[in-house]
């Protein structure tokens, strides 16, 4: 069963070191979204000196934001305005579902995509809201529920917070709170 995976990070560290872990535990970049708030602190994400990033290197409209490393990773990356709700940075399947018709819907918006994705509106509206306050939304798609756990084991090893598996069928929510 088609599952994702859903977890709040606190900063760009924590969500660097998420996604080199998804990387190598073998998901596919196109299976992994992460939403941000385009923020001056955002960017921080700028290139790291030891990479490639530049050949790889990603320009958000207008912004003057360079993405590279390891968030270069990820497919589709690139800036949106959302009404009412302001700049943010998007990556995979959720950059597609905030440009397209979950924008426009009753609840629009990053919960209106996140309900699109299963999320139920609760949680959904949680999310939007934890975003707004510049947590930093990653979300893994998984073909199995093997794989969804294996995401969710990684997303709570590097700190990750309000981890929810979304399903056809149901939303399972595991608060966790890491422990310093």
């Amino acid at each position: 069963m088609k599952k994702s995976v859903f977890g709040l990070i606190n900063n760009r560290q924590e969500a660097e070191t998420v996604l080199e872990r998804l990387k190598i535990a073998g998901f596919a970049s196109d299976d992994v979204s992460m939403l941000f708030a385009d923020t001056s602190g955002t960017r921080d994400f700028a290139l790291k000196h030891e990479t490639k990033a530049p050949e790889g290197a990603t320009t958000g409209g207008g912004t003057g934001f360079v993405v590279g490393g390891i968030l270069g990773w990820l497919a589709g990356i690139g800036t949106l305005a959302i009404p009412g709700l302001g700049p943010f940075i998007a990556a995979g399947p959720i950059m597609a579902a905030l440009s397209g018709a979950a924008v426009g819907t009753a609840v629009g918006g990053i919960a209106g995509a996140l309900i699109g994705m299963g999320l139920p509106e609760f949680e959904a509206k949680r999310f939007e809201s934890k975003v707004k306050e510049g947590r930093i939304l990653v979300s893994v798609h998984t073909e199995s529920s093997e794989n969804a756990d294996r995401v969710e084991q990684i997303l709570k090893e590097c700190r990750a917070e309000d981890v929810a598996t979304a399903s056809e069928e149901s939303v399972l929510v595991t608060p966790h709170t890491p422990t310093n």
